[in-house]
């Protein structure tokens, strides 16, 4: 007999385990984080750079978004404008203001019920880092067995880039996967592993963060030809994760894991916290695009039997993708029918900072981390000075001030939607079961937790529907529907052969009721 696969193996074993931890909370439960490019949302000084007074100052709209914690990309010192290569790891970037800034950052969020998790980038340091340089000059030096070195070019990276450099003072190749500005650290050595912790520490008990997201952990270890998800990065995420766990009990890890499901799945029960589910978001995201059902649900599903809900972390876009409205072409009702279908499904969700108000932009990369729009006026109300990005174009009619106050904003939309979430136990945790519609366009499903249940019913097409939705758990009888996004509905008939009376769709168009058996 065929021995199961390892990525089976894991999922069998996170199944027990989610079936074990999920009466346990954690704080992360009901959240909806928010993440910030600090370089592109507020500047207090006037210097076109967006820094940390200036995000203490705007935790206020953090909060009435509803979100209740914010992931900050890199905050170290770094030579890049976004920070990914660290020279210091314990010292602020400059640019963004001081270590006490930073603590005086995190005490506002803190005071607004906000936890603040950052970056760290444990794969690589910058080719400026000190320890990198004395390990490139000097073959005596501690830090040469800190990175890896080779007499000969080792070849390409997994993805076809080359992954090794020439050591501009030998003879010799160091290896970066992702640039000749980026050296790998050598996870093999105890030295470096102790390093990690004890930066770790630093910004858990000097910092006071709640926690950390983990840049590209999935390369963490390299084991021999193996060169991504390998055995090794494993054994440290647990040793790593770990630790933490001992510094500051619950305090909240999220890995960067660009792979399907089943890979994913190898990462869990016992590494980090949690995961970013990309493959879920291009699922959401063609479906949206398409304007057809297809597998939306299906990974949906089958994560939800290996994994508590708090422990995955879906998203529709973050700093490495065009955003919604622009990859689905300027289709501004497409977005607003991927944040409601984001933030009813399961899963700790994601915010990019300025999705929720429909920022555009596309590759590269600046163009994706443009300055926030918060006002019609000069600079966008982002700086006073002349902003280290140009603008997006359309910063007169897509911004916080013109959208606060219109009803039917992305802005608006977006602050239903996660209020709702965070007030329903059946949005946060509940079980996700789906719905036959009958049409390929109608995406339904049930979120159940005990004493809630909340119908989403979302009409993907361009034109409207009447369906008649089969009730699946749901008993026949007579339901007091509540519209959660904020208009009252009425009254929902199930039938004796468990199908919903016929529901009319608006094109385009989502209902979310919580359904009470009269």
């Amino acid at each position: 007999m065929r021995s199961p696969s390892p990525a089976v193996l894991a999922l069998t074993l996170c199944a027990s385990v989610a079936a074990a931890q999920r009466p346990a909370r954690h704080w992360s439960d009901r959240d909806v984080c928010y993440e910030v490019f600090v370089r592109s949302f507020a500047d207090a000084n006037g210097d076109g750079v967006g820094d940390l007074r200036g995000l203490a100052a705007k935790m206020g709209y953090i909060d009435s978004l509803g979100a209740t914690c914010i992931w900050l990309m890199p905050v170290a010192e770094s030579p890049s404008y976004h920070g990914y290569d660290v020279s210091d790891y314990y010292k602020v970037q400059p640019a963004y203001g001081t270590a006490d800034d930073f603590r005086a950052m995190v005490r506002t969020a803190h005071r607004h019920h906000i936890k603040v998790i950052v970056d760290m980038v444990l794969n690589h340091s910058s080719s400026e880092h000190p320890d990198f340089q004395a390990a490139l000059r000097d073959t005596t030096s501690p830090y040469r067995h800190w990175y890896i070195f080779s007499p000969t070019d080792g070849g390409k990276g997994p993805w076809g880039a080359p992954a090794w450099h020439k050591n501009p003072y030998r003879d010799e190749y160091y290896y970066g996967i992702f640039s000749a500005e980026m050296p790998d650290l050598d996870y093999h050595n105890p030295a470096v592993r102790a390093e990690g912790e004890k930066i770790a520490d630093y910004w858990l008990q000097q910092m006071g963060v709640d926690g950390f997201r983990l840049d590209a952990v999935q390369y963490l270890v390299e084991d021999g030809a193996c060169l991504m998800d390998c055995p090794g990065t494993h054994a440290y995420l647990r040793e790593y994760a770990a630790h933490i766990q001992r510094t500051a009990p619950g305090a909240y890890t999220v890995g960067e894991v660009w792979d399907p499901l089943e890979t994913l799945l190898t990462y869990y029960p016992d590494q980090l916290t949690s995961y970013f589910t990309f493959t879920l978001s291009n699922d959401l995201l063609s479906a949206v695009h398409r304007g057809t059902v297809g597998d939306l649900l299906s990974g949906y599903l089958r994560i939800q039997q290996a994994v508590p809900d708090h422990r995955w972390a879906p998203l529709l876009r973050n700093h490495d993708d065009s955003r919604t409205v622009t990859l689905l072409g300027g289709d501004v009702g497409g977005a607003r029918l991927a944040a409601t279908l984001l933030l009813t499904l399961p899963g700790l969700p994601f915010v990019y900072y300025g999705e929720e108000i429909g920022m555009t932009g596309d590759k590269p990369d600046p163009r994706i981390r443009t300055p926030m729009q918060w006002t019609p006026g000069p600079a966008a109300g982002f700086t006073t000075g002349t902003p280290w990005e140009t603008l997006q174009p359309d910063t007169a009619t897509v911004n916080v001030t013109v959208e606060d106050t219109a009803s039917g904003s992305m802005l608006n939309l977006y602050r239903s939607l996660i209020h709702a979430r965070r007030a329903s136990a059946a949005l946060t945790d509940g079980r996700l079961t789906p719905l036959a519609s009958g049409d390929s366009s109608v995406a339904a499903y049930l979120r159940q937790s005990t004493g809630q249940t909340v119908l989403v019913v979302v009409n993907l097409a361009s034109a409207g529907k009447t369906v008649t939705i089969d009730g699946g758990p749901l008993a026949a009888g007579r339901y007091a529907s509540r519209d959660l996004l904020g208009t009252g509905r009425g009254t929902i008939v199930v039938g004796p052969d468990r199908r919903l009376a016929a529901l009319s769709l608006d094109p385009r168009s989502a209902l979310v009721l919580e359904l009470i058996r009269k």
